[in-house]
């Protein structure tokens, strides 16, 4: 039988998190999820998505914010957790300009909160969530976590960059095992409001313009939700150890002597926004009226993953093409709005 382990999952409320609570629970294993259902997006979605307190029995949620450092600290003492997946965060790059103290508040106070819990009951490994915004001025394609990425846009990139820089500190110090997993605009079912398919869905079936940025000139690597869980399912058990290669004459910013990795997680095919919007605008049998705008700040023109270290690792790659997922997400919102 399957032995089980005690999983934290920050930001089990969240797009990503609830994704993979469910597929870890389906699973058997025993999670406690952690979450401050905050107002950032609608609520009653977030609400929404702890139906797995209601479908299964392994599961326990706490309501706290990350930088509620007393009760961080009574949780990681009331739980032997084997591994730690952090996934909340203050998100959106466009956002931070309006509200920049959120994402110190969350995502340095916060992942500094988590970081103490981690050392002081010795988990056996903490993955958390870092961010394609990382690569921020790189140009070269495609991003690689061998590249060094000291030029982010946007204050949301740089406390993702900020998360790396604090993890590996605690795995030099402490040798905590921590891997960074840079997301490439994740979508799917129960996403996120903010983010542009959920925007442009909502716009087009209510009869609204749609914002287009930088005159549609841009290209993103959209991955599908099923593909990242997979991806971090993967990557629970294999905990990384120190690399025996690695030189501080040619620093690999991908790895270290220390027990620490970054991987990209994304599709590895960029599509340009305007075909993304094309496919939606099918799916839903109805077509979009673009308002096209210049580039906003902190945006960056294209992004797209190198994937090659996680499929060697893994064995894995994400494989969900855009037709499929946009399908998957429209079939969800219509069930879930009621239209």
């Amino acid at each position: 039988m399957k032995k089980t382990k005690q999983i934290l999952i920050t930001g089990c409320a969240g797009f990503i998190g609830f994704h993979l609570a469910r597929r870890l629970l389906e699973e058997g294993e025993t999670i406690v999820g952690l979450d401050n259902l905050n107002n950032y997006y609608d609520v009653q979605l977030k609400a929404d998505r702890l139906i797995l307190l209601r479908n299964y029995k392994n599961f326990t949620f706490t309501k706290a914010s990350l930088e509620d450092t007393k009760l961080l600290v009574e949780l990681f003492e009331a739980y032997p957790f084997e591994r730690v997946i952090h996934l909340a965060a203050q998100a959106g790059v466009r956002y931070s300009l309006q509200n920049p103290h959120a994402y110190i508040e969350a995502n340095l106070t916060g992942f500094l909160n988590i970081l103490e819990g981690c050392r002081r009951t010795a988990v056996r490994h903490l993955i958390y969530a870092s961010s394609s915004s990382v690569y921020g001025a790189n140009t070269k394609m495609p991003f690689s976590r061998h590249h060094n990425v000291d030029h982010p846009v946007s204050l949301y990139a740089a406390t993702k960059k900020a998360n790396e820089l604090m993890a590996h500190t605690y795995s030099h110090l402490y040798g905590l095992p921590a891997t960074g997993l840079r997301f490439f605009t994740v979508y799917g079912p129960w996403g996120r409001p903010d983010m542009a398919l959920f925007i442009f869905t909502r716009a087009i079936l209510e009869g609204k313009p749609i914002k287009i940025f930088n005159y549609g000139q841009m290209k993103r690597d959209f991955t599908y939700v099923d593909d990242i869980v997979e991806g971090i399912t993967r990557l629970i058990d294999r905990i990384p150890a120190p690399n025996p290669s690695w030189s501080g004459d040619a620093p690999d910013p991908g790895s270290s002597y220390a027990p620490y990795r970054i991987y990209n997680i994304g599709h590895n095919k960029p599509e340009e926004l305007l075909h993304f919007i094309a496919v939606l605008e099918k799916e839903l049998g109805k077509r979009a009226t673009k308002e096209y705008l210049p580039l906003q700040p902190g945006d960056v023109v294209e992004t797209c993953a190198d994937i090659d270290d996680l499929y060697q690792d893994t064995g894995f790659k994400p494989v969900t093409p855009i037709e499929e997922g946009i399908a998957e997400f429209v079939t969800w919102y219509r069930s879930y709005y009621g239209i």
